[in-house]
Formats: structure tokens, C-alpha cells, sequence
């Protein structure tokens, strides 16, 4: 998989599927890598070219001497991206952060979009900065181990969390967690103590849809209903059985959100 070095920083991406097709590109939540779209890279890639990525100070992609790594960054290495790549005009998918970073891409450079999938996220303040401001100030000074049960809880669902079926993932993303430095907290400082973006998107035209976990406490529906509130052409439902990685959880779900979304905007 290649590296690219974009807005003077290097990332990890992997690129697979007919090149000379439509192009979906995926972006991650905190606290993952861009295997968090594993199910999808497998189900799209097969008809669509699928562009999966690691953010900055995440998964394989270059660490930063930033204190904090905030949502402007990560969407100006979105950008930077897609045009180092030539992926315009793109499907972009984001889940929890990433979904911040594409509701300001959507908002900033809509001429690089056909439309971008929203996945448990939220376009506004943290509204629950008094609980994630002493888990993130945690991890810096301990690392993730302390708070490992805490970020499973957050992340994954109920029904996930009991599924036996899923134990080997389930065992893979715990381990994932654990491995991860006090470094992913310049990540976690951007996205707790993030900007509202949704009257940037008041007059968006580009077409989105908007996923909901069922069961998600991090970024309950209704944040994501103001979203879809908020740009006129969207749509938005909300997937049983999920927390707040909406795309792991539930991905046969989620895959056939995305696919009627592509097919009716392609």
C-alpha cells in the first residue's frame, strides 16, 4: 500500500478497485485506521474504485509535532488528497471524525464531491466536552490501557459487543486501541474541541446522506437529524443495532445505503 506526501505531511493509503471508474473514498473515525472499512472496501472495490486513508498522527500516516490536530488540518489533507490523486469529482464517506472532515470539505470545496456519506457524527460543538475532556487528558498522561473498557463501551454497541460471531474483530480493534500511544490524543484535542460547521453548510448543494447508530451515546441521532436538517438535498436514517462505528457494525446495512446513494448520484 502507498504513501503520499500531501499539505506537508505523509499518508498511508490504500487505493483498490477499476481505476477508471467512480470513485468512493473513506475516512475514518478516531481511535482507528482505515481498516475500520474493511467491509466496505470489500463490497465496493469489486465495481468502484475504493480510496481508503489514515489520517495524520493515525494508523500508518506520519506523526506531527502539533499539540493539537485540528479538523481544518485534516480536512485541508483531504483536499490535498483528492487532488494529488486526481479523484475528482468523489463519493466521500467519513465515520465519526470523519465525518467532520467531510462535512467541511463539503461545505469548503463542493467542486471535488458528487455527494459524501455522514456516519455517526455531528456538525456542531462538543456537547460533551465535560466527559471526553478527562478520558482524552487520561490517555495522554497513561496511555489507552486504563480507559480500554471506557473506549469499547463508546465505540461498539451492545449487540456488537455480545455477538460471538464477531469476537475475532471485536479482539483485533481492542488490541488496536491498545497499542495506541498518548500521541493519538493531538487527534482526540481536534476533534473534542472542534468548531460547528453546520451554518457553513446552509446553501450546500452537494447531495448526502446521513447514517445514525441506534445505540450511539457518543453522537446520539438527533445530531445527526440537525445535520440532515441543515442541507436540503440529504437523506438520513438511522441503523438498529449500532453505536457509533456504524460502518463495522452494521455493514450489510450500511453497504446498501451507500450503494442506492451512489447509484441514485452517480
Amino acid at each position: 500500500m502507498p504513501n503520499i506526501n500531501v499539505n506537508g505531511t505523509t499518508l498511508f493509503y490504500d487505493d483498490q478497485g477499476p481505476k477508471d471508474s467512480q470513485v468512493l473514498v473513506m475516512c475514518h473515525s478516531l481511535f482507528f485506521d482505515q481498516k475500520m472499512f474493511a467491509h466496505q472496501i470489500e463490497c465496493f472495490s469489486k465495481a468502484i474504485r475504493v480510496v481508503s486513508y489514515d489520517l495524520r498522527d493515525q494508523g500508518q500516516s506520519t506523526r506531527s509535532d502539533l499539540k493539537s490536530v485540528d479538523m481544518d488540518t485534516h480536512t485541508d489533507d483531504a483536499i490535498a488528497l483528492i487532488e494529488a490523486l486526481n479523484l475528482a469529482p468523489c463519493f466521500f464517506a467519513g465515520n465519526s471524525m470523519g465525518g467532520f472532515i467531510a462535512l467541511r470539505l463539503a461545505a469548503r470545496r463542493p467542486d471535488l464531491l458528487k455527494g459524501y456519506i455522514v456516519l455517526g457524527s455531528s456538525g456542531q460543538l462538543e456537547f460533551k466536552l465535560a466527559d471526553f475532556s478527562p478520558l482524552i487528558d487520561g490517555v495522554e498522561a497513561q496511555g489507552t490501557e486504563p480507559f480500554i473498557d471506557t473506549l469499547m463501551y463508546i465505540m461498539f454497541g451492545d449487540d456488537y459487543l455480545a455477538d460471538a460471531s464477531r469476537a475475532s474483530e471485536r479482539e483485533y480493534w481492542r488490541d488496536h486501541m491498545l497499542k495506541l500511544g498518548p500521541d493519538i490524543t493531538r487527534s482526540a484535542h481536534g476533534v473534542i474541541y472542534r468548531t460547528g460547521v453546520l451554518d457553513e453548510l446552509k446553501g450546500c448543494k452537494v447531495p448526502m446522506l446521513v447514517l445514525a447508530g441506534e445505540q450511539d451515546h457518543a453522537y446520539e441521532v438527533p445530531l445527526s437529524e440537525n445535520i440532515a436538517q441543515t442541507v436540503a438535498d440529504s437523506q438520513m436514517f438511522v441503523v438498529p443495532k449500532a453505536r457509533h462505528s456504524v460502518a463495522l457494525e452494521q455493514p450489510e446495512i450500511v453497504n446498501e445505503y451507500i450503494s442506492n446513494f451512489i447509484s441514485e448520484h452517480r
